[in-house]
């Protein structure tokens, strides 16, 4: 049995065994596509557009109240009087400028990229976490990256 089959089969026990279902239906289907010899292309397109994909999810996830109609003008006014908006507001922009550095430290180091999918599913499997970590890790990894070369070039 060849590596990739092991550590997907590995990755599927944790799933199965922290009950997270987005871990064990990502694992299938990559199982599936390579079963069916289709890895090859389709993984490449995968890792190329699959942040994409998953934060335009998100982002149609986060608007359908909007489209719905559920939240309008009103409800955005009356969220500003409260001080957890503006903290949510800060928090957001925080997290979207820490997370563009983190696409360039995802495509330019494999061995950053391995680290970080190893913690990020390790988070998810075992903590229910949210796999939004890879972008975001790699945003704080390298935003934690510049300041160590900061402070031994100040030194």
């Amino acid at each position: 049995m060849n590596q990739a089959y092991l550590f997907l089969l590995m990755l599927m026990v944790i799933g199965l065994v922290a009950k997270n279902q987005s871990l064990i239906i990502a694992i299938v289907v990559l199982l599936l596509l390579k079963i069916c010899g289709l890895d090859g292309k389709a993984f490449s397109f995968i890792q190329s557009k699959g942040i994409n994909w998953g934060v335009t999810v998100i982002t149609i996830a986060v608007l359908a109240p909007i489209a719905s109609g559920q939240i309008g003008f009103r409800e955005l006014l009356d969220s500003m009087k409260s001080p957890y908006a503006w903290i949510a507001l800060a928090s957001g922009i925080a997290v979207a400028l820490i997370a563009k550095n983190g696409i360039s430290l995802l495509s330019s180091d494999p061995q950053i990229t391995t680290a970080l999918v190893i913690g990020t599913i390790a988070a998810v499997a075992l903590f229910r976490g949210v796999a939004v970590g890879p972008l975001i890790g790699a945003g704080i990894a390298y935003m934690a990256m510049k300041i160590v070369e900061w402070v031994t070039h100040s030194l």
